[in-house]
């Protein structure tokens, strides 16, 4: 099969479309300014708090950055699969077997130096939600289950099993809170800001969505994998093996994923709580969405939506407006995306029905 997306094909197709995503994000944020002056506050004064309250001084920022990091991860999950033309709803189930997997490897497992115990515990992350990615692709591939139903059943296996867990066989002695003893120092990412939470989990996360867009982009992999999403007839008669790329493109978004939950037990955490997630995985969805798929759009997006979501606070705290307005203004970014794309896909149709004509 020919690749003809070289670089050039390349810029003129991705250009159009992170123009559209700043469209959204522009016409969401007015939007949002109209909610906000219905509510009796002036826009400018609330969007400046939610700036100062992400980008205002260095421990700002370094949250912001820290909330960033997961996001990432997510994103890249759901965006991987999206390029095979596979939904994965399942990426907060994968985060969770990920962080599991770091947690045991960061509380039982000793006496290594803290470069191989925080290398064991970043590939046993990977791995576990690689393994649970992987269980979805396989129930496609050999059974013809949908992705997005095995998916979402697994998030809530995953989710309650590893409740199970830190509620009984791996919980710390006896106490009124649902959580695991610390993992080990030599087990805990290096900070990059004392006294915040800031870790070199964001500069793997960046690594990671190079590598993925280098992969996807690059590559004979990354080529057949897209032309499996594309037109699997089509790559299936060319005399790829469709079913083997379907599961390998689960297993690396939940390998991805994975990285997510192991960045945040290793990262800042250092203990896996019950329920320690705010949602990251489904998050994850709308960041990909945002980034169109692509890894280095992902990133951006991730960015965007930590810095709602850390800003939100200040903006509450000055304005008395709640913090959930930017789930609102999430929302309308989502939407308006959706808009510019059920605009390309009618102007498509009707190109197509005037050449039949």
């Amino acid at each position: 099969m020919k690749e003809t997306e070289g670089p050039g094909n390349l810029f003129a197709t991705l250009l159009p479309q992170a123009g559209a995503s700043l469209l959204a994000i522009f016409l969401a944020m007015t939007v949002g300014g109209v909610l906000i002056a219905i509510a009796g506050v002036n826009p400018y004064e609330a969007y400046s708090a939610m700036l100062q309250g992400a980008f205002g001084s260095q421990f700002a920022i370094a949250n912001f950055l820290t909330r960033t990091t997961p996001l990432i991860f997510t994103g890249l999950a759901v965006a991987f699969a999206f390029r095979c033309n596979l939904l994965n709803i399942g990426a907060e189930g994968q985060l969770y077997m990920g962080g599991l997997a770091a947690v045991l490897v960061g509380v039982y497992v000793t006496g290594l130096s803290a470069l191989f115990h925080i290398a064991l515990a970043i590939a046993a992350a990977s791995l576990a939600g690689a393994a649970w990615g992987g269980l979805a692709g396989l129930l496609k591939t050999t059974r013809g289950i949908n992705e997005i139903i095995s998916t979402i059943m697994l998030n809530f296996i995953a989710i309650f099993f590893v409740s199970f867990l830190i509620q009984g066989p791996i919980a710390e002695p006896p106490g009124f809170f649902h959580q695991t003893a610390l993992i080990e120092e030599t087990a805990r990412l290096p900070k990059l800001m004392p006294r915040s939470d800031l870790s070199v989990a964001i500069f793997l996360a960046v690594f990671l969505a190079v590598a993925l867009s280098f992969v996807l982009w690059r590559t004979p992999f990354g080529m057949k994998l897209r032309s499996v999403g594309l037109a699997p007839e089509t790559a299936r008669f060319s005399g790829i093996s469709t079913n083997k790329y379907l599961f390998g493109a689960m297993a690396i978004s939940g390998g991805a994923a994975g990285l997510a939950g192991g960045s945040e037990i290793l990262g800042h955490q250092y203990r896996m709580l019950d329920f320690f997630s705010p949602g990251y995985g489904f998050d994850g969805i709308a960041v990909a969405f945002l980034g169109r798929s692509d890894p280095i759009g992902v990133v951006f997006a991730a960015m965007l939506f930590a810095a709602l979501r850390v800003g939100a606070n200040q903006m509450q705290r000055e304005t008395g407006l709640p913090s959930s307005l930017v789930l609102v203004i999430q929302g309308l970014v989502v939407l308006f995306i959706l808009a510019a794309e059920l605009r390309r896909w009618l102007r498509e149709r009707a190109v197509s029905k005037g050449k039949e004509a």
